[in-house]
């Protein structure tokens, strides 16, 4: 009984020990390396040193206009996981958000704080993963939601074949401002970069060619994109 009541005190000590192991503060060098994020209308990517600096490069849809901007910028992460970062783009204008870490602190929930503005998403750290034309081809469900200015909303849900050597096939069911349309084939080509950015051009049967910017995350499970097409606003992710 007393050899009973010993292993039962050790497993609760170890057992104790583990939560307070997954439960230690956050501080500034939880948000680091290589990340991509969606928010709102905007897709990009930036290199967090650790220490509260940042560098990165995004493509944004401004109510249909597309384009891209590269920054640097500040952040901060509080002991409880929450943060804050500001940006400051090249060639003018400044960004801020607020933040909180999730999933590990492999990846944050987000939202725009500039006056003005509605915007949020998520981001996630890049991971270990080779991009660029691997050869190795890997299937996506895509899902992807905007509007365009003047016509209404849109929606995709698709399963694309990325064949590792630029080549896209696939299918995939369209809402139009509420008219559903499907597309028994998708065809396109895509190209993508070691710093695991890339672009995707891809015409669904009966559409006219869709182009996308996007980057990929989570070690490669997930790519994040934006239509790049004027008069879009879309972005959305495909999955593994």
């Amino acid at each position: 009984m007393k050899i009973q009541k010993i292993y039962f005190a050790v497993t609760v000590l170890a057992t104790m020990m583990a939560i307070g192991a997954t439960s230690v503060a956050c501080t500034n060098a939880n948000l680091v390396g290589v990340w991509g994020y969606q928010v709102g209308a905007a897709v990009g990517q930036f290199t967090a040193d650790g220490n509260g600096h940042l560098t990165g490069s995004q493509t944004v849809s401004q109510n249909g206009v597309i384009g891209t901007q590269t920054y640097t910028g500040t952040y901060s992460v509080a002991a409880n996981c929450t943060g804050s970062l500001n940006l400051n783009i090249t060639g003018g204008g400044t960004a801020s958000a607020t933040f909180v870490l999730d999933n590990l602190k492999k990846g944050a929930q987000i939202i725009d704080t500039d006056s003005g503005t509605v915007a949020d998403g998520f981001g996630l750290v890049q991971g270990v993963v080779t991009c660029g034309l691997t050869g190795k081809k890997a299937i996506f469900a895509a899902n992807l939601f905007g509007k365009i200015p003047n016509t209404g909303p849109i929606a995709y849900v698709a399963q694309l074949t990325l064949d590792g050597k630029g080549n896209v096939h696939g299918s995939g069911t369209f809402d139009v401002n509420g008219a559903i349309v499907t597309a028994p084939t998708i065809a396109g080509t895509y190209t993508e970069n070691v710093d695991c950015t890339g672009t995707l051009q891809i015409t669904p049967s009966g559409f006219s060619t869709l182009n996308f910017n996007f980057v990929v995350v989570n070690a490669g499970k997930e790519i994040l994109l934006i239509e790049t097409d004027n008069n879009t606003i879309v972005a959305g992710n495909m999955q593994k």
